[in-house]
């Protein structure tokens, strides 16, 4: 019952259809931990005008991305009012609030919802899956199609063979501290006035493990952590816990930080891999959506996870409802099409997870960028201003750099991004 279980539900019990909605929490949303933002926009169509009942913390109107060495920062910062007027474009919200008020949703349409309950394993026929085992006494379900949204390392995914093979390089730990802070300091400290909001993403400050920090405001709370990839995290020896206290102290963070008090420490796996750690999507009797099918996007400029759930799990939801109306149709076809913008996205963002988490852009860019602005603005009178030119060739040798590597990288960037 996490964003893309509950829209794929919603739209099933919307089509009239009996729809079963498994969780295994206590109640939606309460074993997620979230540092981001949510972006709405696919909401638009199944739940017109979301904004005005949605549990939401703040609507981000400040968006920056920060380049951190460990003395310097460098920001782009970017302010809209647009953002904070209707119809919005992200917010952050308290993943168990939303989760919950989500499903909520697909259990007026007429899904039944049933908590405290862990799927175990499938159901199947003749190689078709018929439905679902859980670890209640007597709890085997059956049912025409089962949606698997059961998260990063879908077991009911890899139990249907859909996952040929599991590599660690694809995932990233996503690791948060929620600081308690009063809201008047919060919007001093971020510039941010009523319920708006701002949004850090960090580039550096993770301790030369790649990956990546975040910072976001709630109401009365910050969220502060770092994103991690998995094998160079087991290979060095600082816990997750100093990471984000090191990126804390870092001069550029410590000051909207202080004298937060700790309010909450999780941890979550993330699959960051994109296209080519996707698995197979579809079996007979089985649809796979949300991070179960690798869907979150993390592609540097864009990082988007609930929206991506949300989604997929309409797409899920309107396949099946075609399938049930007319059983030939071709289901993995079917769905790749209904799964719309969140392919599409992925396949033309496939190298940028990929580039992202690279060396060169992980540590080398960082202190190059943010050294070519500190020569640019370091005033040397007597001495006559080196020309741009001669910076960008003087910090490139001294960060480690070729100029065949910029022109690579920035190719690599044209042709992704572009």
């Amino acid at each position: 019952a996490g964003p893309a279980g509950a829209c794929a539900a919603l739209q099933l019990a919307r089509s009239g259809r009996s729809v079963l909605l498994v969780e295994r929490g206590p109640f939606p949303g309460s074993k997620n931990m979230y540092g981001g933002v949510i972006y709405g926009r696919v909401l638009d169509t199944v739940l017109p005008r979301w904004w005005e009942e949605a549990p939401i913390q703040r609507w981000v109107t400040r968006r920056a991305t920060m380049a951190l060495t460990p003395t310097q920062a460098l920001t782009v910062d970017f302010r809209t009012e647009t953002w904070g007027k209707p119809p919005y474009n992200g917010a952050t919200a308290y993943r168990p609030d939303f989760d919950r008020w989500l499903a909520g949703k697909a259990v007026e349409a007429g899904a039944t919802l049933v908590c405290s309950t862990t799927v175990t394993a499938l159901l199947r026929e003749g190689g078709r899956v018929v439905g679902v085992c859980t670890d209640r006494p007597d709890g085997d379900v059956t049912a025409r199609m089962v949606i698997a949204c059961d998260g990063v390392n879908s077991f009911l995914a890899k139990e249907a063979g859909l996952y040929p093979t599991v590599d660690a390089e694809n995932f990233t730990l996503g690791v948060k501290e929620t600081l308690a802070l009063p809201k008047e300091v919060i919007d001093d400290r971020f510039g941010v006035r009523g319920n708006e909001g701002a949004d850090f993403e960090i580039l550096g400050g993770t301790s030369g493990v790649p990956g990546g920090g975040f910072l976001y405001t709630n109401l009365d709370t910050i969220a502060v952590g770092v994103v991690l990839k998995l094998p160079a995290l087991a290979k060095q020896g600082k816990r997750p816990e100093q990471i984000i206290a090191d990126l804390k102290a870092h001069p550029a963070i410590a000051p909207f930080v202080e004298g937060g008090e700790v309010k909450e420490y999780s941890a979550h796996v993330i699959p960051e891999g994109g296209w080519d750690a996707m698995p197979r999507l579809s079996a007979p009797g089985l649809l796979v959506a949300g991070d179960a099918a690798c869907f979150c996007l993390a592609a540097g400029i864009w990082l988007e996870g609930v929206n991506m759930a949300m989604g997929s799990g309409l797409a899920a939801g309107r396949t099946t409802d075609r399938w049930l109306a007319d059983g030939t149709i071709a289901l993995d076809h079917v769905y790749r099409h209904e799964l719309g913008y969140v392919v599409k996205n992925h396949r033309k963002l496939r190298q940028a997870p990929h580039l992202v988490l690279s060396e060169r852009v992980q540590e080398h860019y960082p202190q190059l960028v943010a050294s070519i602005v500190e020569r640019v603005f370091q005033v040397d009178d007597p001495v006559p201003k080196p020309g741009l030119r001669r910076i960008i060739l003087q910090e490139s040798r001294r960060a480690g750099l070729k100029v065949w590597h910029l022109v690579r990288d920035g190719w690599t960037s044209l042709r992704t991004f572009g």
